[in-house]
């Protein structure tokens, strides 16, 4: 079992994506409502994965991903973002993010993209 950090500044987002992740069988360890609050609970909790959303108060996803990964070059970060911010996901993983989810979400991409990223060398056997 994963255990996950949710960041998202919507508390319907992240409602929801709990529930899908621990349906899933993952474990969803700590939320966080903007960028700052992201990278002080990833260092707290040091979870398998991180779903982060771009835009965010505070600080950015963008910014908390770099604060992220120079903390811990090895963190698993999911991006996720509105269609018209394509340009930001781009650069997040050019800067360490394993993988990007588009808004509005679809299951089967979200439980696709945490499964590539936790497993990938499972992936690549298939």
């Amino acid at each position: 079992m994963a255990t996950i950090m949710i960041a998202d500044d919507a508390a319907f987002l992240r409602a929801m994506l709990k529930d899908l992740l621990e349906t899933a069988g993952h474990r969803v360890v700590t939320e966080a409502a903007n960028g700052l609050e992201a990278v002080e609970k990833y260092r707290a909790y040091r979870p398998d994965l991180v779903v982060l959303d771009v835009n965010m108060p505070e600080m950015g996803g963008v910014e908390a991903l770099e604060e992220i990964m120079s903390g811990d070059p090895r963190a698993k970060v999911v991006m996720c973002s509105a269609l018209g911010h394509r340009h930001l996901i781009v650069n997040s993983v050019h800067r360490g993010a394993k993988d990007y989810i588009l808004k509005p979400f679809h299951s089967e991409r979200i439980l696709d993209a945490v499964d590539r990223v936790l497993h990938p060398a499972v992936r690549q056997a298939k």
